[in-house]
């Protein structure tokens, strides 16, 4: 009898051949079939394994997007709706990985090829624990602070001693920022080596707490080697730091997982990599659909670009990340997301605008660190940025009330970075 749990997964397939049997070729292939009938393939198998052509709805002719060994002036688009019998892929997330993002995207037929949505069963989501502190739990490792958080990351991001990277960390942590963390770059190199970089940065957040009150968590880059991931990760908590980070692409989601099986602090999960398998419209996976792996695999934070950034997404599409990441994924905890990139006083208001959220991390290298007055005016200036895009006044309003009360902070952000 076929299970009826299945992973359903919505295609944008590109094809000389018609869609439905583009789709049915694709299917045969991360499931039960191959590119000739074989004979073991039974009526039985077929019935209990193949996966199911739900829907193709065609979308036209266009331009092939990816080369193959046929080149085509014009080839026909759909989205196609597949359904994989959970049996074949049971709970494991390397597995559903291979089955729904695998082979496919090699076979000569197609000229696109790029995964667009994955709904998971109940039973498969419940089979992960998923983010072990999320957004409640960051918040309360840095003093249960409201708002959005604000955070930074060392710049620059190779090649400081340990003495400059001492006096970074010490002025970054007694303008009372919520987040410092490591550049994805930053591993551990022999000029800095990371266990020298933890005891540094968590005397420096140590000292500073004790003028300032407030405790600002460190997101140490752990990403290396797999066998001393451990290793590392203890570093951290042996020296009382208070996250760790990954560089998910990179490392793979089952080193996410095993990461998130004995880690005692949150997990800062990077994107770098990502875009290598998301930026082409007609290969690859949508961030909607890969952060679903990262969270049931464990990340507490994740990596979504940011409105106006430097990077390639658009506005529209940093903003369905967000909701993504703010939508329930069964019972498991909300992770963080973490704006980047390009990140100032301008960017607060068109963000709180389209995602209507304070549920998130802001980490602004130059905006916190390029501040006329220093990095402190530029933590006190995004909260203030922040403040007036949550209450709906204008960003040169709010700064110029401020300062008619002599509090040119915000003032002096605006200055330097632009008005909106």
């Amino acid at each position: 009898m076929r299970d009826q749990r299945t992973v359903r997964c919505t295609y944008y397939l590109e094809s000389e051949i018609p869609p439905e049997k583009a789709a049915a070729l694709m299917a045969g292939e991360q499931s039960s079939g191959t590119f000739v009938p074989v004979p073991g393939e039974s009526a039985r198998i077929r019935e209990r394994h193949a996966a199911q052509i739900v829907e193709v709805e065609e979308l036209g002719a266009c331009p092939p997007s990816l080369t193959s060994r046929a080149a085509p002036e014009k080839v026909r688009a759909a989205l196609v709706t597949v359904d994989f019998p959970m049996e074949n892929i049971g709970t494991d997330l390397a597995t559903l990985h291979t089955t729904v993002a695998g082979n496919l995207f090699e076979l000569g037929d197609l000229f696109a090829c790029r995964l667009e949505a994955l709904t998971l069963p109940e039973e498969f989501v419940s089979a992960h624990p998923g983010p072990a502190y999320g957004i409640g739990g960051t918040r309360e490792l840095i003093g249960a602070a409201p708002g959005v958080l604000i955070g930074t990351i060392v710049k620059p991001n190779v090649g400081l001693s340990e003495d400059e990277f001492r006096l970074v960390v010490r002025e970054l942590a007694r303008a009372s920022i919520d987040v410092i963390k490591d550049d994805e770059l930053m591993t551990d190199p022999d000029y800095l080596p990371l266990e020298r970089r933890v005891a540094v940065a968590t005397e420096e957040i140590t000292a500073a707490e004790q003028v300032t009150g407030h405790p600002t968590m460190y997101a140490f880059n752990i990403t290396g080697d797999l066998k001393g991931l451990r290793k590392r990760h203890d570093t951290v908590v042996q020296a009382g730091g208070r996250c760790v980070m990954l560089n998910i692409p990179v490392m793979g989601i089952p080193a996410l997982e095993w990461l998130r099986s004995f880690t005692e602090v949150p997990i800062h999960g990077h994107r770098a990599g990502l875009a290598a398998s998301m930026r082409a419209k007609g290969l690859g996976i949508d961030y909607q659909v890969w952060q679903q792996f990262a969270r049931l695999a464990g990340a507490d934070h994740l990596h979504v670009s940011g409105l106006g950034s430097k990077f390639y997404e658009r506005d529209a599409q940093v903003t369905a990340n967000v909701q993504s990441l703010l939508a329930p994924l069964g019972k498991t905890t909300t992770p963080l997301p973490v704006l980047s990139s390009g990140q100032n006083v301008t960017t607060p208001a068109p963000t709180f605008d389209a995602v209507g959220s304070t549920d998130l991390l802001m980490l602004a290298g130059g905006g916190v660190a390029a501040h006329p007055d220093g990095p402190a005016a530029g933590v006190r200036s995004l909260r203030e940025a922040w403040a007036a895009a949550v209450d709906g006044v204008p960003l040169a309003i709010a700064a110029a009330g401020r300062a008619d009360d002599g509090d040119t902070d915000l003032l002096h952000a605006v200055q330097a970075f632009g008005r909106n």
